[in-house]
């Protein structure tokens, strides 16, 4: 399978020239014969949102007018396209990004974990991690923020997923995404990942790029540039992510990413958040509870 990353950028408010500037990327990754494209997070509709009000006037129904166009250029191109934007649903606003074919909208996914930042504090949480089955393979998706979180990504590879999409607006700050994170979470689950970031300045935020393809070793296959529109290319063979079982010296250095996981020791992580230190010393033998230290107002 050839997947693709689209590096694009992105106008606040203004879907019908991101609408356009995604066609052409879809046109182009056609040209190259790509199975798979993902897009930003928010490609179709910008991100840095200071009004429930903005976000309100260029949110949409999922299916709508933008999912529809997207299944038509996915026919007529014989591709797949992973796209993100703000959908409308009843009454409530949700960061989502969809997976549409020739057959229409194929899945939905909606950002699980929200931070302070842009139109995240003006939209709903999602609520499920699930996988969806396709033409190209096993899939699972997740957008920005919740790849800082090794669980989501953990619970989409459990559930089978081959390939993990995830659209992505990263600001100056969050360049550790490219450094690590990327390569950290495809490789502790073995799977690929496809990691769509954008480029320019919105509202003050500058976006830093450098998009990437990454195999279940944790190889970068592909990396975009910081602060140009690029599209990324790459071949992968998804029977790769099924083997979580790695033989190196037979009997000698095997391992098994999901045989040799350690659940009954895991309990903590389903747990609302607590103080860890306050715990650990209450749990210790020998060892009194006791006040932890004043709060500082370091970040």
């Amino acid at each position: 399978m050839r997947v693709a990353a689209a590096q694009i950028n992105v106008k606040l408010g203004d879907p019908d020239a991101n609408a356009r500037t995604v066609e052409q990327m879809l046109r182009r990754a056609a040209a190259e014969h790509a199975d798979l494209v993902v897009f930003p997070e928010c490609a179709l509709s910008g991100y840095a949102f200071e009004s429930l009000n903005e976000a309100e006037a260029v949110a949409e129904k999922i299916p709508g007018e933008s999912s529809r166009r997207l299944s038509e250029l996915c026919t007529e191109l014989g591709i797949a396209a992973v796209v993100g934007l703000l959908e409308r649903s009843d009454d409530r606003l949700y960061n989502t990004a969809i997976y549409v074919d020739a057959t229409g909208v194929v899945a939905l996914y909606r950002k699980t974990h929200l931070l302070c930042m842009g139109v995240d504090r003006l939209v709903s949480p999602g609520a499920k991690l699930d996988v969806f089955e396709t033409d190209l393979g096993c899939m699972g998706m997740l957008i920005c923020y919740d790849l800082r979180f090794p669980e989501p990504a953990r619970v989409l590879a459990l559930a089978g997923a081959q390939i993990i999409l995830n659209p992505a607006n990263l600001p100056e700050g969050a360049e550790a995404y490219a450094s690590f994170f990327n390569r950290s979470r495809a490789c502790e689950n073995r799977v690929f990942l496809v990691s769509s970031n954008r480029i320019g300045i919105e509202r003050g935020f500058t976006f830093v790029g450098r998009s990437q393809i990454v195999d279940p070793r944790g190889r970068i296959l592909a990396e975009a540039e910081p602060a140009r529109a690029e599209l990324l290319i790459a071949d992968v063979n998804l029977d790769e992510a099924d083997v979580k079982h790695v033989t190196n010296v037979p009997g000698r250095y095997e391992f098994d990413i999901v045989r040799d996981r350690r659940p009954d020791l895991y309990d903590r992580l389903c747990r609302p958040s607590v103080d860890a230190r306050a715990s650990a010393r209450a749990t210790a033998p020998g060892i009194e509870s006791r006040p932890g230290p004043t709060a500082s107002t370091g970040a």
